[in-house]
């Protein structure tokens, strides 16, 4: 294995995002970011700089590094979640750059995620804006660890210290409603480069990190809960060969914890008992896994285990259901109807559903839990919730992997919701 496939293999990853209302310049950001970190190859430079001057424009237009839809560089708006992947001599990352319009608030969920941070950001022109407040609480909702806020755009107001110190005192306002932690300030020129991933020459009364040292070093180890061992089985294997005919494995991901060969465990919901007999990966057998490992597990018994079936470690077992409270967001442009039949897939499990009840809606602005009888698209809301099977769940706030689940349309295959298990 060469240093550089090294690297890939062993760097540790990081998964952000990037929100705000439009025009906040998020997509210049995150070219900004490639384009000085050397993770762009010449001829994508080539190509946006000749897309620039096409344009009538002076200089590179970076923003045209993640706009990839012909429709979003048409319109100068990001309509979509764009994915993108670089690395640096400290850490790989994935970004997904997600829209500013309201009506796409949906996407932005897609993206929040799985994500370890999140990049807000503000025009220091316009100030906290509504749209970025949404974006605050949903970076909470969906129990993003660590927040950012970018005050962006400093060029355009003489780089002034008082403007943003304006804006942090306004956003930690509302932060504190919220009960939001872990916020780091930084202003910055994604235009001009200023605190993005150099210093810059404008920002000298600013003492804090640039931005990519923060995204460098920031501490992502306690992101994932590595006590409870959670595996929903994604596939029971079976090879039908001579060689391993009464071979069979259950293959998946471990989405939190670990389990060493000899453990016990537990399979839910049947609550039936076994040990783990050996820990498979495509190398061959190992003493040890953890999360997000993707394994098969051999056990010592005969118990009956498919598709669905979560193992857990003896005497640590979550929650298994048929009734509980969850965070709803509603991203279908129809309306929830209270009086039909929904499917949930919560990891790798897929059951029918009735959304009982709604508690309250959320006023994104001031905060209020509203009454309400039906959700619209963007609606945040407390809900109760039925299954007709039951569930493996745990507490949201504990565990993110599988505290979580997607509404789907079985009449059209869509999703409508993500929602966010309580079980206090």
């Amino acid at each position: 294995m060469s240093v550089v496939e090294k690297f890939f293999d062993q760097a540790e990853l990081l998964r952000f995002i990037t929100a705000g209302s439009v025009d906040d310049g998020k997509s210049t950001l995150i070219g900004r970011l490639l384009h000085d970190s050397k993770s762009i190859f010449e001829d994508q430079l080539a190509s946006i700089t000749h897309t620039t001057r096409k344009r009538g424009s002076e200089g590179v237009d970076l923003s045209l590094l993640t706009d990839g839809l012909q429709a979003e560089r048409e319109q100068g708006i990001t309509i979509d979640v764009a994915y993108r992947y670089f690395a640096t001599p400290k850490r790989k990352f994935i970004i997904a750059d997600t829209p500013g319009h309201e009506q796409y608030t949906r996407n932005m969920v897609t993206g929040a995620s799985t994500a370890n941070l999140a990049i807000i950001l503000i025009d220091a022109r316009k100030g906290v804006l509504t749209q970025s407040r949404r974006h605050a609480y949903l970076a909470r909702l969906v129990g993003i660890p660590h927040l950012v806020v970018a005050v962006n755009k400093m060029d355009l107001v003489d780089y002034s210290q008082s403007v943003f110190e304006k804006i942090c005192t306004d956003f930690n306002a509302f932060f504190e409603k919220i009960q939001l932690q872990n916020v780091t300030y930084i202003p910055m020129s994604a235009l001009n480069g200023d605190m993005v991933v150099e210093r810059g020459d404008h920002l000298n009364w600013y003492s804090g990190s640039t931005l990519m040292d923060v995204l460098e070093t920031i501490s992502i180890e306690d992101d994932i809960n590595r006590e409870d061992f959670r595996f929903p089985v994604q596939w029971v294997c079976r090879p039908q060969t001579k060689e391993l005919h009464d071979f069979r494995g259950y293959m998946g991901r471990i989405e939190s914890g670990s389990i060493r060969a000899g453990d016990a465990i537990t399979v839910l919901p049947s609550g039936l008992n076994s040990r783990i007999k050996q820990i498979l990966k495509y190398e061959g057998a190992i003493d040890e896994a953890y999360a997000p490992q993707s394994i098969t597990l051999t056990i010592e018994d005969h118990v009956d285990i498919s598709r669905g079936d979560v193992l857990v470690r003896t005497g640590d077992a979550p929650v298994v259901a048929k009734a509980f409270d969850a965070m709803l967001c509603w991203l279908s442009e129809q309306p929830l109807d209270l009086s039909r039949k929904y499917l949930i897939k919560q990891s790798t499990r897929v059951v029918k559903t009735l959304i009982s009840r709604i508690d309250y809606r959320v006023d994104i602005n001031t905060m209020n839990q509203e009454s309400a009888a039906t959700l619209t698209m963007n609606d945040i809301a407390q809900v109760g919730i039925k299954v007709q099977l039951p569930l493996v769940c745990d507490d949201y706030q504990h565990n993110r992997a599988t505290g979580c689940f997607i509404v789907i349309d079985e009449s059209s295959n869509n999703t409508v919701a993500a929602g966010m298990i309580s079980t206090h």
